[in-house]
């Protein structure tokens, strides 16, 4: 089993590699890009887990470790 996991800054929270991001972009001619956020993904290979338990513990690997919760959000994906 495969969990996905998406960690990504709150709303309002500044970011600034996607600030520059966005006006490296804009100067290279894509003007259409108004904003950037940059976050990050994480795969994670289970093994040895009850499926019916994976979702519990991804929560708590998220909660302790993977995610800043202050300041991030996240989600994930259970994959088999």
């Amino acid at each position: 089993m495969k969990a996905i996991v998406h960690v990504g800054l709150k709303p309002g929270v500044l970011d600034p590699q996607g600030k520059a991001v966005a006006d490296t972009l804009g100067r290279m001619g894509y003007s259409e890009v108004q904003g950037a956020r940059i976050g990050k993904v994480i795969e994670l290979d289970l093994t040895g887990i009850d499926p019916a338990k994976a979702d519990t513990r991804v929560k708590e690997m998220c909660e302790k470790l993977l995610a800043n919760t202050v300041i991030e959000s996240y989600r994930y994906e259970l994959v088999e």
